[in-house]
């Protein structure tokens, strides 16, 4: 593993660790000890400890006594998780387009034209990035930090379900359309045409999930 920057070393280890767990690498069921984190991410038991007490508070493993059982997401997490998307995403497009900037609509169109580039390319991983990033610039857009700090780490859990769903092309075909009709929306002001974008966005993501998981 690549040596962590000073800075913030329990936040990067967090983050790997989040990160792993997520897409799978350490799979659920595994036992997760201090030691074999140490071996393997090469940094103290100091920032390992903080960021397994963090993990475990996310619920995405728990302590056993003799190590961390990893939990990982579950069915039933990813229906919760994209049931509260479907609820409230539409806000942050909603009030990404009552305060949207020319800077903003530069951002958005950019990234439109990155996914573009990239679906022609069919770069499933780099189409994956720019829909984190897409989804992450209008929670920044929208203003609403509440809001924003309530869906960042929802997208986050999702991520390995959304790559997935990037190596079906018709899904992803949807997707590129999709957002860019959300970003045309935002782009013009229509915040509540945003609104009804993006909450169709998410439930057609959704659909597409859970058919997976079954």
């Amino acid at each position: 593993m690549k040596a962590f920057k000073s800075t913030s070393l329990a936040d990067q280890v967090f983050d790997k660790l989040e990160n792993d767990i997520i897409q799978g690498v350490y799979p659920k069921g595994e036992i997760l000890t201090e030691l074999k984190l140490v071996e393997q991410l090469g940094v103290s038991r100091t920032p390992i400890r903080d960021a397994l007490r963090r993990l475990e508070q996310e619920r995405l493993i728990a302590d056993t006594g003799k190590g961390s059982l990893v939990l990982g997401i579950t069915d039933d997490d990813l229906l919760d998780i994209m049931n509260i998307r479907e609820r409230i995403e539409g806000l942050v497009a909603y009030y990404a387009a009552k305060n949207i900037t020319p800077e903003g609509i530069a951002e958005l169109k950019h990234l439109t034209d990155l996914q573009d580039f990239y679906f022609t390319k069919w770069d499933t991983e780099r189409l994956r990035q720019v829909d984190d990033e897409f989804h992450d610039a209008i929670c920044r857009l929208s203003q609403r930090t509440v809001i924003s700090d309530t869906l960042t780490p929802l997208h986050r859990k999702t991520r390995r379900y959304r790559r997935l769903a990037m190596e079906d092309r018709a899904r992803t075909t949807q997707t590129t359309k999709e957002h860019f009709e959300i970003y045309q929306a935002i782009a013009a002001g229509d915040a509540d045409l945003a609104k009804k974008l993006m909450k169709q966005h998410i439930m057609n993501a959704k659909a597409h999930m859970i058919k997976g998981e079954n």
